[in-house]
């Protein structure tokens, strides 16, 4: 599907923000653009817990008096005022230049100035405002962007990596490693995904409530259970796996997000499972005995974020068994994946548009990891909004997995529930 021949006025007529709460009682931005014609695009965006040093910087108000100092009244006066001062009458469907444009009106390396927050809430705005006027679902206003340097048909929902048990900074300090994922096979339908996923969901919650242990659920809607060791979540979703009648590494994959940055220490990594630190060759080790008892499919930040002779040696050592995945490493920036495919640190990223603060800048890491065989998974963050647009984008990049947390709490649910429309939507095509 192509933009329609027929003119539509997409001149910015205004752009104005809000501050609302996101799923972790946090307040962020809601942008709205509307058009000359009447069509107008809101977007909001989230927030995360875990944050590598590298991402692009939110602008908070730092006031006292307000939300424990996490106000973002900052970031939306320099939404109404400088942001929508440049771009009004500007047209938006010329995403590169209006992005480019607020680029530069922040000046800085980061986007620390105005705030990345803010930037982005303007940047998906005029993305979905534009989708609006010309009446096309936004997923296929996203790949018609992304068309000239990278044309992909749309021909399949992305391979969802449900969150089933939380930890690290995401859970209660109750497990070192952040996300333990299951992930259904690629031979089965999104729909047929979903079902088997929830199923193991429910099961985990069944054999928590058996064993006495606590089931409360993190910030991701997974499980944050209180067990002694993080091999101990592994044990726990395999039973669940196998309670269905279902084999791990063959009806359900496993995947673990450690974002290791967190429990590194200057003496290793640290993790309940022992009481000393391993060295990075240990830790390597580790993973190699994790991955034989439980056929791993991912492996999420690994390694420390700045340790990119380890990087190296776990993309060699698991690499061509396992995605080694850049979240922290990489933080959707194209100059560091640039870096990531040199010294082949890693074979997936994960992709946030929070984290680079315009989707020009998002599209072109995404044409960077597709030409150099690099699996893209575009991924929420902790501190979510019913916003679903990373569900469009997921599927107008073609992204091969998605990240949205469990399959529980609202902002999530918002987001499967997304791919499941545009399943039902590309059935009728």
């Amino acid at each position: 599907m192509d933009i329609p021949a027929t003119p539509v006025n997409t001149k910015i007529y205004s752009i104005t923000s809000r501050e609302i709460i996101d799923s972790r009682a946090t307040p962020t931005l809601e942008t709205t653009v509307v058009l000359e014609s009447g069509y107008r695009g809101i977007m909001s965006v989230p927030s995360g817990a875990s944050i590598g040093k590298y991402e692009a910087l939110e602008l908070r108000d730092g006031d006292e008096a307000r939300y424990q100092k996490m106000g973002v009244l900052k970031a939306i006066n320099n939404v109404n005022t400088i942001l929508a001062s440049a771009l009004k009458g500007k047209d938006a469907k010329q995403q590169f230049e209006n992005d480019t444009t607020l680029i530069h009106l922040d000046g800085t390396p980061n986007k620390g100035k105005l705030g990345a927050n803010a930037i982005l809430s303007v940047s998906l705005a005029l993305c979905a405002a534009t989708a609006a006027a010309y009446r096309m679902p936004l997923y296929r206003y996203i790949n018609i962007l992304l068309k000239p340097t990278l044309p992909i048909p749309i021909k399949r929902i992305p391979i969802p990596l449900f969150n089933m048990i939380n930890g690290g900074k995401h859970g209660a300090g109750n497990l070192n490693f952040q996300e333990f994922l299951v992930i259904p096979p690629s031979t089965i339908s999104y729909h047929e995904s979903v079902e088997r996923c929830v199923e193991t969901y429910n099961s985990i919650k069944h054999i928590l409530e058996y064993r006495n242990a606590i089931h409360s659920l993190g910030d991701e809607g997974g499980f944050a259970p209180n067990l002694f060791t993080n091999e101990d979540a592994l044990e726990i979703i395999n039973d669940a796996v196998r309670a269905n009648n279902q084999q791990v590494g063959v009806d359900i994959f496993l995947g673990i997000d450690l974002a290791a940055s967190n429990f590194k220490t200057e003496k290793g990594y640290l993790i309940k499972d022992r009481p000393t630190p391993y060295s990075t060759k240990e830790f390597i080790a580790y993973f190699k005995n994790i991955h034989q008892k439980y056929h791993l499919l991912l492996l999420e930040d690994p390694i420390d974020e700045d340790d990119w002779e380890g990087w190296q040696e776990i993309t060699r050592e698991l690499g061509s068994e396992v995605l080694i995945i850049g979240d922290d490493l990489v933080a959707s920036n194209y100059k560091r994946l640039e870096q990531a495919i040199k010294s082949k640190a890693c074979s997936a990223v994960i992709l946030k548009p929070n984290q680079i603060g315009t989707l020009t800048e998002l599209l072109s890491t995404v044409v960077l990891a597709k030409k150099n065989d690099i699996k893209c998974i575009v991924s929420h963050r902790s501190g979510e909004t019913n916003d679903a647009f990373v569900a469009d984008l997921a599927v107008g990049i073609q992204s091969d997995y998605v990240k949205f947390g469990a399959p529980a709490r609202g902002e999530r649910v918002a987001k499967y529930n997304r791919l499941s429309q545009i399943e039902d939507e590309l059935r009728t095509i």
